[in-house]
């Protein structure tokens, strides 16, 4: 289906930041499946374990235990507050099961009818039609309406806001079953959250038994240079989603909450695909490799690298840019208002460079490489966008 309005690039291999189209042309990954592919293209690791892993079992049913899934559930919680995992395939599906789960919370823990859920405006959550209700772009609503009910939204990072709402819907007692919303807004533009704004979000929601949840699609496993997005922020919501850098490229998604919000029982949720041997062995080897090739100080290290470098190429064409946004290996440029030019318009024009960027909206240009990319890899982004804007500027 014409669901794509793709570039005119096919690509058929990849090793490390890399990838090469079918004329042989190679090109600079500042992509990395959308923030994926954690541990580049081809990585040794992973081809060595799922290599492995599909002379054993790839996909049985979670009607049975699972070797594999037990052992990354172990070492997600061991590595996070979360007390128990549910698995399944996408980012999409992730937060699908954080509404539900929302909601059912609400029901039971607050005594709710019609439980409501508070997001953000300008976020994003997924493409399925209660993931694209919490999502608060009107412009993903347009010709599938009606939204599903029970989401009301206030502004990112706007204290004011999120009071106002949050206390006119308990005013004549419980409405809210949760709060929804990511410490990054990675589509909606590269928005990073304020300490002091999350600090109340999550004050609020502890005192009114309101659960916070956290959507990690983007922000999880070290993308940040925190193995968590929720770690940036000094504080730890009650649940959290995971998908994108979690499989390396492979498809799973995570749903992770701690006791108070532990509350699906066996019927409530499921899923075929979700948490089987082969896309579980992958997450596992990420995980591995992220802590054993030390990525978050690496991470820390190239996103200062290449913040400063974005700095300088935002004086350099101050023409087009009005700053630059991002934390780690999830960087921005922000592109006036007042020019004709898009974050479309440069990521077509990078493509004459080799080199691959994505927008995040209609006037960011987001740069999220895989996490293992070099300080001279970073260097060559730099070299190569620079050339690309010097022709646009």
């Amino acid at each position: 289906m014409k669901t794509y309005n793709r570039f005119p690039l096919d690509l058929i291999r990849g090793k490390g930041s890399w990838v090469w189209d079918k004329k042989g042309r190679k090109y600079l990954d500042a992509v990395a499946g959308i923030a994926t592919c954690s541990l580049g293209h081809s990585d040794k690791a992973l081809i060595k374990s799922l290599s492995k892993q599909l002379k054993k079992l790839q996909h049985v049913s979670n009607l049975y235990g699972i070797p594999e899934q037990e052992e990354l559930a172990q070492w997600l919680t061991s590595q996070s507050f979360a007390k128990s995992v549910f698995f399944c395939n996408s980012g999409a599906e992730a937060n699908e099961a954080a509404i539900k789960l929302a909601r059912k919370y609400g029901h039971i823990e607050r005594n709710i009818d019609n439980p409501v859920i508070l997001c953000s405006k300008e976020s994003f959550h997924g493409r399925t039609l209660a993931a694209v209700s919490a999502t608060g772009q009107t412009k993903y609503h347009k010709g599938f309406e009606p939204m599903v009910q029970g989401f009301q939204f206030f502004s990112y990072n706007d204290s004011e806001s999120f009071e106002n709402l949050f206390d006119t819907l308990e005013r004549t007692g419980p409405q809210i079953a949760a709060v929804f919303i990511e410490p990054i807004q990675g589509e909606g533009g590269i928005n990073i959250g304020k300490k002091s704004f999350f600090e109340l979000l999550r004050k609020k929601c502890t005192h009114s038994n309101v659960l916070l949840i956290f959507d990690e699609v983007q922000t999880g496993m070290g993308r940040t240079g925190t193995l968590w997005g929720y770690e940036q922020l000094g504080i730890e919501p009650d649940v959290f989603t995971l998908a994108k850098g979690l499989g390396g490229g492979h498809a799973i998604g995570a749903l992770l909450v701690n006791q108070l919000a532990d509350v699906f029982q066996p019927g409530d949720h499921a899923s075929t695909f979700g948490g089987n041997p082969f896309a579980c062995r992958a997450a596992l080897t990420v995980g591995k490799e992220i802590q054993k090739r030390d990525l978050l100080n690496k991470v820390t290290e190239r996103g200062a690298q290449l913040k400063e470098g974005l700095i300088k190429l935002s004086n350099k064409y101050s023409d087009i840019f009005i700053s630059t946004r991002g934390v780690g290996l999830i960087q921005g440029l922000v592109i006036k208002d007042n020019i004709k030019t898009t974050s479309l318009d440069i990521v077509k024009s990078a493509l004459e460079e080799k080199l691959l960027l994505v927008s995040a909206g209609v006037k960011v240009l987001r740069i999220v490489p895989p996490l293992t990319i070099t300080k001279k890899e970073i260097n060559e982004l730099l070299s190569r966008l620079d050339k690309c804007l010097m022709k646009l500027s």
